[in-house]
């Protein structure tokens, strides 16, 4: 059990996560990310080594006896869980046994373009893909993926997968000093966002030691870039040690700023003033702001 199941975890964003790693005896990626914790590893189309169904199902009832009160399964992987040449039976069998619990994967999105893959991506309560850039010289820079994978297609099958799919869409955006930290290339990030259409977007950058010899960028520039991608639920990882600039908002910028772009709770609390808080609160009581929770991220909407 300790090597298929590990948590649970504490998860700012989705809550108690008991996770399943789909490959844990070694890397297998179709991508070799640049900021990846893992060790280096040249990409790969298909998990060569692989572990029984039976066996993660086994682990996993063990573990929700354990852990009954969990908010989410996790299906990740060293490397893609996507790969996993038995995700459609595993996924079905894990909804049938899950309970209240939602199911979500962590995937980097390359697969989505099979309609397979997106068939059975659609049978679970959260997908969160990663779209770190949108163009393709700087797709290849930071994600270094398998030979064939181009993000124009990656694109255009996301689009239609949001067009399909009934769940909570979640797409991440991961910052990398010197590669995708350009305000041009998150103008081009926001616009196809927004044509996508996620119900959330979080951005973040490194904050555990990567393969390679690259940074992240503080939560300040993390702010100013992430304030680039307009009209969509956008939840910023600040650092621990963060503390941004209080600042006095009229009632009229409050509804400017909102209008633009919701503003999550650790944005509210990072950056507007008591007064400015006090003024946020008496609109949601006058019901002409409304709050949001998209997996346990809360969200500040102007209610035009």
């Amino acid at each position: 059990m300790e090597k298929i199941i590990f948590g649970p975890v504490t998860s700012r964003r989705f809550g108690q996560s008991l996770g399943i790693d789909l490959s844990p005896a070694l890397k297998q990626c179709n991508f070799d990310c640049v900021y990846c914790e893992l060790q280096g590893a040249k990409p790969v189309d298909a998990m060569r080594e692989v572990v029984a169904v039976d066996d993660i199902i086994s682990a996993l009832k063990e573990a929700l006896v354990k852990f009954p009160d969990v908010d989410v399964i996790t299906l990740t992987a060293n490397g893609e869980p996507t790969l996993y040449p038995h995700l459609d039976i595993l996924i079905d069998k894990i909804n049938a046994l899950k309970a209240n619990h939602k199911l979500l994967i962590l995937t980097n999105g390359a697969t989505i373009v099979e309609p397979r893959v997106r068939k059975m991506l659609a049978k679970l309560d959260i997908v969160k893909l990663s779209l770190d850039c949108v163009t393709p010289k700087c797709f290849k820079r930071i994600d270094r993926p398998y030979h064939d994978i181009k993000i124009e297609a990656i694109i255009e099958a996301m689009r239609e997968f949001r067009r399909e799919y009934k769940g909570l869409l979640i797409i991440e955006v991961l910052v990398v000093k010197g590669i995708n930290d350009k305000e041009e290339e998150f103008e081009n990030i926001s616009r196809v966002l927004n044509e996508i259409n996620p119900d959330r977007v979080d951005v973040g950058s490194i904050d555990r030691p990567p393969a390679y010899k690259v940074e992240g960028v503080d939560s300040a520039r993390l702010r100013e870039l992430a304030h680039k991608i307009e009209n969509l639920n956008v939840s910023i990882a600040y650092r621990k040690d963060y503390t941004g600039e209080m600042r006095d908002f009229t009632q009229d910028e409050i509804l400017n700023l909102l209008s633009k772009r919701p503003q999550s709770a650790d944005d509210v609390l990072s950056t507007f003033s008591q007064k400015s808080q006090n003024i946020l609160k008496n609109l949601v009581k006058d019901e002409v702001v409304k709050i949001e929770t998209i997996a346990k991220t809360t969200f500040y909407r102007y209610k035009m």
